[in-house]
């Protein structure tokens, strides 16, 4: 069976952590900053890990094993 490719969207999007968590920007950081007060933006810009319910989504996207 050939190896499946690492969806490219979700290599941009996705990196893993040293224990192995995955972790993500937030959304609402892009565009339209103006009207966003400036607390907002500043947590917005932190890193989080992605949500236990999620995981397991988003590790088959990147390994290309499949798993």
């Amino acid at each position: 069976m050939p190896t499946l490719k690492t969806k490219s969207s979700a290599k941009k999007r996705f990196a893993f952590t040293g224990t192995g968590k995955i972790k993500r920007k937030h959304a609402y950081h892009s565009h339209i900053l103006t009207k966003k007060e400036t607390t907002q933006k500043r947590n917005l810009d932190h890193t989080t890990l992605v949500s236990r319910d999620d995981e397991k989504r988003v590790k088959r996207m990147l390994l290309s094993s499949g798993m």
